[in-house]
């Protein structure tokens, strides 16, 4: 049912985005060299590794430092990066990760393997099921790239204190995962995007 939910729910978000999906992927190719997409290793469900798809809002090869971005004092970010990033609009094209089985609408947002080998065997749980585009941890951390620009040491900081706090919120979540749960993280995530 739920493969079912997501599947429609996916193909009717990317027809009624796509005239202004090629909006953007003309902005990003025209202010910046290489192309609209970024693609990232992530950790799927039972440890599998896919490419997660974004559109592309950061300099080229400007994630071979470091994986975690910093807010508005970030200059990897390109200036059209900024705002889809504002609105999390960098993250649509993970509908099609969606279609392609990769991930579901709702579930912990996947994560690099370089983080990944640092969870317990407790946190590793979470890799039961497949990862997500949105879950209670992206909205609670809505505005992590700022919380870590005001962090002295940003990669210390998450390690240590953001991402242990985001895995204890998916813990939770698929210790328990419902219809419900899932309908009500998409309408707090649509309430976050626009500012509700």
């Amino acid at each position: 049912m739920k493969r079912a939910f997501d599947i429609v729910i996916s193909l009717l978000l990317l027809a009624c985005f796509l005239p202004f999906g090629i909006l953007l992927v003309l902005l990003i190719v025209v202010e910046s060299d290489g192309g609209a997409f970024y693609f990232q290793e992530r950790v799927g469900q039972n440890g599998r590794l896919f490419s997660l798809i974004k559109f592309r809002s950061m300099r080229i090869n400007a994630d071979k430092g470091s994986q975690i971005t910093i807010g508005n004092r970030d200059p990897r970010i390109t200036r059209t990066g900024y705002f889809i990033r504002r609105f999390k609009l960098d993250e649509f094209p993970q509908f099609v990760n969606v279609l392609k089985g990769d991930m579901s609408i709702v579930g912990p947002r996947p994560e690099v393997p370089f983080y990944v080998a640092m969870y317990t065997d407790a946190q590793r749980q979470i890799l039961s099921v497949k990862p997500g585009i949105t879950d209670y941890a992206s909205i609670a951390y809505f505005h992590e790239n700022e919380l870590l620009a005001k962090a002295a040491d940003p990669q210390k900081t998450y390690i240590e204190e953001v991402m242990p706090a985001k895995l204890a919120l998916n813990q939770r979540y698929i210790s328990n995962p419902s219809r419900f749960k899932d309908l009500e993280i998409m309408w707090l995530t649509a309430k976050k995007i626009l500012g509700f």
